[in-house]
């Protein structure tokens, strides 16, 4: 039983009505452009960071500790906490307006809450385009953070609550595709940008952060809201038209009432975030702390943040560094699409599995290449084929990541959380991510100086330990509705002791019968 349970399956999980129409593709794909501003800040910021013009205007005691540092320990180059606040500042805004992002997505709509985000971050990308000072690139970053935490808590619930069953591990990964998308992206601007040398490439690069959050805010203009959400605001007739539409079918009475049956039980509960805690809602708590919080362990945004720093601290040139970025982003983007074409094949567990395998073996193969050669006292050099090999290494660890933990760390949690902790769930989902996102972000550049090549087996450690949280304590999901995630946990191994009978809504007794 130690195997993590599998969904529930022979005729105990109802099969809805209706088919795949164009419509709900076009309308998932639209709304998962709200990653391309997620994904392009990750990726502007690394970028950036790394351009001599940004830090000579900004910071220019780290350009000069850069320069000091060329026969000496390379590994320190970069260590400024001033340097990473300016990257870590958004994940702060991020955490602090995600719990506001819950409040409007219950009481507005998923919609209203991507409108809002990509509004905010418009205006902090027009911000950051003119920055003069550091207090002007803070406060763009502020407002870069609150889009980011709106749209992060929308946009994965959207999707998961507009994809039919069958297909919605590939429509909610459309989120993370475009996360992949912006991050690629980004590295190409920054690589045209770093070669301008007027001073003002990297105004052009955080600029530009205005063109993804300019589609997702007209994009969302045009979106209808999910069924789900109509139906919890008490819409009905609005929520049995769009998911006709969206089903392309009429017979949609039985999809219909599962959702009023839901939402009937969640306006029992006064107070989601108390609800949260109660002992049948301790799976999807746990669920929604850990899963977040070991996307990050995971190291990922160390590359994607910091890849030209990286690069360029082990050895790579201005432009190759910024190329070599490029490179790992591309990856990233195809990676991603292998995700999409399996996950509702082989189902979740088996890409967290795979990937956490395969990043720790690349992560422990760079750690080790470093550490023998750049050694410890980052005064080594590598050789161009030895670089070309981590570089590699880095390029497989991404793979793995944009397969399994990438992807998955979104859309497993979004799946899992009954109507009445939906909102809830989803933003301490989102706020655990930025938490963990803004602790490495903060600390990356200083653990660099002080670990060294043992930072690569310190993350290796961590996706260990989540991989076996993985084999133990993660159901699998595919295929199963959202109203119906209930029985999953009922059935598991270890979380049905928290599941009682009464807390299964009538339609779900008729399915486990």
């Amino acid at each position: 039983m130690a195997g993590g349970g599998l969904a529930p399956s022979n005729g105990e999980v109802k099969h809805y009505n209706g088919r795949v129409t164009s419509f709900v593709i076009v309308t998932c794909v639209i709304a998962a452009t709200g990653g391309l501003i997620f994904g392009y800040d990750i990726g502007v910021s690394g970028g950036v960071t790394s351009m001599d013009e940004f830090l000579e205007k900004f910071f220019p005691s780290v350009l000069q500790q850069e320069n000091k540092a060329s026969g000496k320990n390379q590994w320190c180059q970069f260590d400024s906490q001033m340097l990473t606040s300016f990257t870590s500042s958004l994940y702060v805004a991020g955490l602090i307006s995600t719990y506001f992002a819950s409040m409007v997505t219950q009481a507005f709509g998923r919609k209203s809450s991507m409108l809002f985000g990509g509004a905010a971050f418009l205006l902090g990308s027009a911000i950051n385009g003119v920055a003069m000072n550091v207090a002007m690139l803070i406060i763009g970053r502020i407002l870069l953070g609150v889009g980011v935490g709106f749209a992060n808590q929308a946009v994965p619930l959207y999707l998961s609550e507009m994809a039919p069953p069958q297909l919605r591990g590939a429509l909610n990964m459309g989120f993370q595709m475009a996360t992949t998308i912006g991050i690629f992206v980004a590295g190409l601007v920054n690589y045209g940008t770093g070669k301008l040398h007027a001073g003002y490439g990297w105004r052009i690069s955080v600029a530009l952060a205005a063109v993804p959050a300019l589609i997702m805010t007209l994009g969302a203009v045009a979106l209808p809201d999910t069924p789900n959400s109509l139906v919890e605001r008490g819409l009905r007739d609005q929520a049995k038209a769009t998911l006709r539409k969206i089903r392309g079918t009429d017979d949609v009475e039985a999809e219909l009432q599962d959702m009023i049956e839901a939402s009937e039980e969640a306006k029992k509960v006064s107070d989601p975030w108390s609800s949260i805690l109660r002992p049948e809602h301790r799976p999807h708590l746990v669920m929604a702390i850990a899963i977040p919080m070991f996307q990050q362990l995971t190291g990922i945004n160390v590359i994607m943040f910091y890849a030209p720093v990286l690069f360029k601290t082990i050895g790579f040139g201005d432009s190759a560094s910024l190329m070599s970025a490029v490179i790992s982003g591309l990856v990233n983007v195809f990676a991603t699409t292998v995700s999409i074409a399996t996950v509702d094949k082989f189902g979740r567990r088996v890409l967290f599995l795979e990937g956490g395998i395969q990043m720790v073996v690349s992560q422990v193969a760079v750690g080790a290449i470093l550490g023998t050669f750049f050694g410890d006292a980052g005064t080594g050099k590598l050789s161009p084929a030895l670089a070309n090999l981590v570089l590699a290494l880095i390029c497989v660890y991404v793979a793995a990541f944009a397969w399994s933990w990438g992807p998955l760390g979104w859309l497993v949690p979004s799946e899992i959380f009954p109507l009445n902790i939906r909102s809830a769930g989803q933003s301490i989902v989102v706020g655990v991510n930025f938490l963990f996102t803004f602790i490495i972000a903060q600390l990356f550049l200083m653990a660099l100086c002080h670990l060294k090549s043992g930072l690569f087996y310190l993350f290796a450690a961590f996706v260990v330990v989540m991989t076996l949280f993985v084999v133990f304590l993660v159901p699998e999901t595919k295929g199963v509705p959202i109203e119906e995630m209930t029985l999953v946990w009922k059935k598991h191994w270890f979380w049905k002791k928290y599941i009682l009978d009464d807390h299964i809504t009538p339609s779900e007794h008729q399915r486990e019968d």
